[in-house]
C-alpha cells in the first residue's frame, strides 16, 4: 500500500491515508519521515460507496452527492473507486459496461448470494463499480414497490456492503478509506473493524456520510442474523435499537469519522428534536462528528450556458434572466410578468413545509406574488394545491411532476425560491436558486442556516445578504418573511444587490472536496 514517487529532486514514499514520508540519506542509512507540508501529500486512494449516483439511479440528493463528489476527488488527482448496485433502471438505460471477471460469494448468516463485478467503460473520471446480483437488485425500484419497502431490504443492503469489501479485496485497489453514504451503506465499516479486522482492508480508515438521520436501515431482530456478524453485536452499544437492529446505528459506531451535509445539522442531530432516536448514540461520538454543506455541480447549473433555458445570463448582465421569468409566466398561464415571482421545487412532503406554503396561498396572492410549484409527493399536498391553482386562476400552477428541464427553468425564471422546511440536512436548491439570482425564503434550520444570510439592516448594509429567513415552523412567520421579499422586490437597487450577491457565492465541489480530504485523514487517527 505504499509506492515512491520524486517531487522536486526529493523522495517522498506514498504513507496511510495519502500521506507522505519524505525519504533523507544518513550516511548509508535511509530515513522515512512524515512529509509535514501540505504541498507534499500524495494521491489518496478512495473506496466510495453509495445505493445510487447520478447519472446511473437517483431518488434524491445522496445521487447528486454521489455523482458529484468523487469526480471532483477525481479532478484533484485522488484515486477513486465509486461502488453502486446493478439495479434493473442502470441496465435498462444502455449504460456501457465491462464484466471484470470478478465472482462474488457473499456469506449472509443462514443465506448465502453471488453476484460479479462490472465496471463503467468509459467511466466518467473515477472508475465507478456496479455489484451485480439480480436476486436483490433486478428491480423496477431501488428501495420501495407501490410506497411500500422491499421486504427483504435488510439482507439486500447487507449483501450489497460485504460485495463491495470483497470486490475492493478482489480487485486489488488498496484503499486507504472507505467512503460509506446513508444505512444503505453504513455496516461497512462493523465488517471492516470485525471481520476484517486483522487483515489488510481492516486498517483502512472509514467515513460514513449521514446524509438524512430519518432513514436508518431499521429491521426486525430476525433480521440480524443475514448480517453474518456475531450475535455480540446485537447489543444496546452496538447495532441494537429498541429491540430491533439498525444499520445506521452500527455504522455510526464503528465508523473512524462522521459528518452530516452541513454543520447546523451536524448539531441538531445530537438533541431529542432531531436525533431520531440516535442522539445519544451520537453525542457518544460527538468529537468525531462534523458538518460539510454539499457543493453543486456547476457545469450543470449555471445560468450562462445552461442548455434547458430560452436565454442565458449572467451576474454582470442580467437581461437574460428576465427573458426566462417572462417564458415562465407564459409557460406556467400566470398573469403578471412584473410581479414578484414565487417559486418552489421540492418533494411534496411534511418535511418539506409544503402544508405552511398551501395554507399560505391565499396570503401570497393579496400582496401581489404569483407562484409556481414543480414536485410530485403525498397525495394530500397534491389536492392542496391542485385547489390553489383553481382557486387563483392566473396566480398559481402546480406542476405535479418530476421534470428536470423545467426545474432548470424555474430556477432561473423566478424572482424568489421557498423552502419552509421543519428540517433541511442541507439543501441543494438555495445554492441553485443563488446561482441563479434567485432569492432564498427559508426557515433557519441545518443546511438553509448555514448557507442563507437573512437580509436584515447589518447583513444589507455590509453586502452579506442572501436570502429572507424565518424562525418558526409556522405559516405567520412564513407569510412575514415572503412579505419582506416583496417588499425589498420593490427597491430595486437592493434587489439586485442581493441577487449580485448570491450569484457571486461559490458552492462548487471544489470548497467541499477538501473538506472531505480533511475528514479521510481523520477517520483513520481512530
Amino acid at each position: 500500500m505504499s509506492s515512491l514517487r520524486s517531487e522536486n529532486g526529493k523522495y517522498f514514499l506514498r504513507g496511510p491515508l495519502g500521506r507522505s514520508l519524505k525519504v533523507e540519506k544518513i550516511g548509508n542509512f535511509s530515513v522515512f519521515r512524515e512529509g509535514l507540508e501540505p504541498a507534499t501529500f500524495l494521491d489518496m486512494k478512495i473506496a466510495f460507496a453509495s445505493s445510487e449516483m447520478v447519472p446511473y439511479a437517483k431518488t434524491g440528493g445522496l445521487a447528486d452527492v454521489a455523482g458529484a463528489l468523487p469526480l471532483e476527488l477525481h479532478a484533484r488527482g485522488e484515486e477513486v473507486a465509486a461502488f453502486l448496485p446493478w439495479y434493473r433502471t442502470v441496465r435498462a438505460a444502455g449504460t456501457a459496461v465491462r464484466d471484470t471477471g470478478v465472482e462474488l460469494d457473499v456469506d449472509l448468516g443462514f443465506l448465502s448470494a453471488s453476484g460479479r463485478v462490472l465496471e463503467a467503460d468509459p467511466a466518467p473520471g473515477p472508475r465507478v463499480f456496479f455489484i451485480d446480483a439480480p436476486e436483490f437488485f433486478d428491480r423496477d425500484d431501488l428501495y420501495q414497490t407501490r410506497g411500500r419497502d422491499h421486504f427483504d431490504n435488510a439482507p439486500r443492503f447487507a449483501f450489497f456492503a460485504r460485495a463491495v469489501i470483497e470486490a475492493v479485496s478482489k480487485l486489488e485497489l488498496e484503499p486507504d478509506v472507505f467512503h460509506a453514504n446513508d444505512w444503505q451503506t453504513a455496516l461497512i465499516p462493523v465488517y471492516l473493524k470485525t471481520l476484517h479486522a486483522a487483515g489488510p482492508l481492516g486498517k483502512a480508515g472509514t467515513l460514513l456520510t449521514i446524509h438524512n438521520l430519518a432513514y436508518q436501515g431499521v429491521f426486525p431482530e430476525a433480521a440480524f442474523p443475514v448480517t453474518g456478524l456475531p450475535e455480540t453485536l446485537f447489543d444496546w452499544t452496538r447495532l441494537e435499537f429498541f429491540g430491533k437492529v439498525n444499520y445506521l446505528k452500527g455504522g455510526i459506531v464503528y465508523a473512524g469519522a462522521l459528518n452530516t451535509v452541513s454543520s447546523t445539522y451536524a448539531r441538531e442531530i445530537l438533541t431529542p428534536a432531531f436525533g431520531a432516536g440516535l442522539e445519544d448514540v451520537l453525542k457518544t461520538r460527538e468529537k468525531d462528528l462534523f458538518g460539510v454543506v454539499n457543493g453543486i455541480d456547476t457545469s450543470v447549473w449555471n445560468p450562462g450556458t445552461d442548455p434547458h433555458l430560452p436565454a442565458r445570463y449572467a451576474r454582470e448582465d442580467l437581461a437574460g434572466k428576465q427573458a426566462c421569468k417572462r417564458a415562465l409566466c407564459e409557460e406556467a398561464g400566470l398573469d403578471d410578468a412584473d410581479a414578484p415571482l414565487f417559486a418552489m421545487i421540492s418533494r411534496l412532503a411534511h418535511q418539506k413545509g409544503v402544508d405552511l406554503l398551501a395554507e399560505s396561498v391565499d396570503a401570497l396572492v393579496s400582496m401581489g406574488a404569483p407562484l409556481v410549484v414543480l414536485g410530485t409527493g403525498d397525495p394530500l399536498y397534491h389536492r392542496m394545491l391542485e385547489k390553489a391553482e383553481k382557486k387563483h386562476p392566473g396566480k398559481v400552477k402546480a406542476f405535479l411532476a418530476f421534470d428536470n428541464a423545467l426545474a432548470h427553468r424555474i430556477e432561473a425564471g423566478a424572482d424568489v425560491f421557498l423552502m419552509p422546511s421543519r428540517y433541511e440536512p442541507c439543501g441543494l436548491n438555495q445554492l441553485i436558486s443563488m446561482r441563479y439570482g434567485t432569492i432564498p425564503v427559508a426557515r433557519r434550520t441545518g443546511g438553509l442556516a448555514d448557507t442563507v444570510v437573512d437580509a436584515g439592516p447589518d447583513a444589507m448594509a455590509s453586502g452579506e445578504a442572501t436570502g429572507f429567513v424565518f424562525e418558526k415552523a409556522t405559516g405567520k412567520a412564513f407569510v412575514e418573511a415572503c412579505a419582506r421579499a416583496v417588499e425589498a422586490f420593490g427597491m430595486r437597487e437592493a434587489w439586485s444587490r442581493l441577487v449580485r450577491t448570491g450569484m457571486a457565492k461559490d458552492w462548487s465541489w471544489k470548497r467541499a472536496a477538501g473538506e472531505y480530504l480533511d475528514l479521510y485523514r481523520r477517520a483513520g487517527r481512530r
